[in-house]
């Protein structure tokens, strides 16, 4: 009887202990559903220490059944197992690619921030290039809004190219009193083309008055023929004024626009250039001290920057200018003569010189019933 109690009471095999001990543990512990939905909800942590508080009785009973005689191979037998088991771990969702990571630490990757988001290492980085970015451009516009107002005021120092200057400002007058013939051609052809539209209905009105009335029938077909010609040699002579009037728009508003956003640059590019120098010169002026010396060092570096862009951007509006002079003087040439051939031709009653000068120039007229150019055409 005392032995058959003794082999009851017989501590069981160490596997068979492990094996139901784990599986208690396992039964007890969160679902990992769970762990998943309070990760993603950003609560980790609560989610680790709900689950050691659960994990705690297991490595407490564990202890206390060392001390009435259990094995000393049981999992819970040793303290570094009982912290291993309880160690807070988060978890990422599942359908993230985030490695998991201990809740003590964290991957050279990524950073945690005080709530246990994860975030990612390239967006700190784009985040402080962009701040970079920001406080560069506040420090530039601040100084050049500086030199702009010392300028205004007379008491800052202005670079200034005579020539260069010069031909500006005969550019922007240029393109002044080239707009205002443009305005001129474009009132002109306006008003003309109201007179073809009233020849074309004076002409019809002829026609049908000359069939109606037998007696005037000839003097009404004369004067019909004669607002048909004139209706005939007046879309010519638009088909002349519109072509005058499209390349004289293209060099106006395209080709000495295109100059003259390049002169905007290059006038920036200056303002920016002696604000740079005058703070170059004011801390090269100063005291010299071994904390300066950087600050000095920097300045100069910037000043040099600047001043390479605005050497470039002067090299490009001489360039440019220089260049829409020489076009200028053909593009004006060839569309000079064709307006003085069109008007003279036309109210000098010659069709034929007319009609020449719209070949001279390759001007295709529009004709009202014409169809229109296929896609391949076009």
């Amino acid at each position: 009887m005392s032995q058959s109690k003794a082999e009851s009471m017989s501590v069981p095999p160490e596997d068979d202990n492990f094996e139901r001990d784990l599986q208690e543990m396992l039964e007890d512990g969160p679902s990992l559903n769970e762990v998943t939905s309070n990760v993603q909800g950003g609560t980790p942590n609560s989610v680790s220490a709900a689950f050691a508080e659960r994990v705690e009785p297991f490595s407490a009973g564990a202890s206390s059944s060392q001390g009435a005689g259990s094995p000393p191979g049981g999992i819970y037998s040793s303290g570094s197992s009982s912290s291993r088991l309880t160690r807070s771990y988060t978890v990422p969702p599942a359908t993230s690619n985030v490695p998991l990571s201990n809740s003590g630490g964290a991957s050279p990757g990524s950073k945690n921030s005080p709530n246990g988001d994860f975030v990612p290492k390239s967006m700190s980085v784009v985040a402080q290039n962009k701040m970079e970015s920001i406080k560069e451009w506040s420090l530039n516009t601040f100084k050049t809004t500086k030199q702009f107002i010392s300028e205004r005021l007379g008491k800052g120092s202005k670079t200034v190219d005579l020539e260069v200057e010069a031909s500006i400002e005969q550019l922007r007058d240029t393109q002044r009193k080239y707009s205002h013939i443009l305005r001129l051609a474009r009132a002109m052809a306006s008003h003309f083309n109201n007179v073809v539209a009233t020849q074309r209905a004076l002409g019809e009105g002829f026609s049908e008055l000359a069939q109606k009335s037998p007696e005037l029938q000839e003097e009404f077909i004369y004067n019909c023929e004669t607002q048909r010609t004139l209706v005939k040699n007046g879309e010519i002579l638009l088909g002349a004024l519109n072509f005058f009037i499209s390349s004289v728009n293209t060099l106006c508003h395209k080709t000495m626009e295109d100059t003259l956003m390049t002169v905007k640059h290059y006038e920036n590019s200056r303002l920016e250039y002696d604000a740079y120098r005058s703070d170059f010169e004011s801390l090269q002026n100063g005291p010299r001290e071994a904390a300066t010396q950087p600050k000095l060092n920097d300045s100069r570096r910037k000043y040099e920057d600047h001043k390479t862009k605005f050497e470039r951007l002067r090299s490009d509006v001489q360039i440019k200018l220089r260049f829409l002079e020489e076009n200028k003087v053909k593009v004006m040439h060839k569309q000079l003569l064709l307006f003085h051939n069109a008007i003279s031709a036309y109210f000098s009653g010659n069709a034929a010189a007319l009609e020449a000068t719209l070949k001279q120039f390759n001007i295709q007229l529009k004709r009202p019933n014409a169809e229109k150019p296929s896609w391949i055409e076009s």
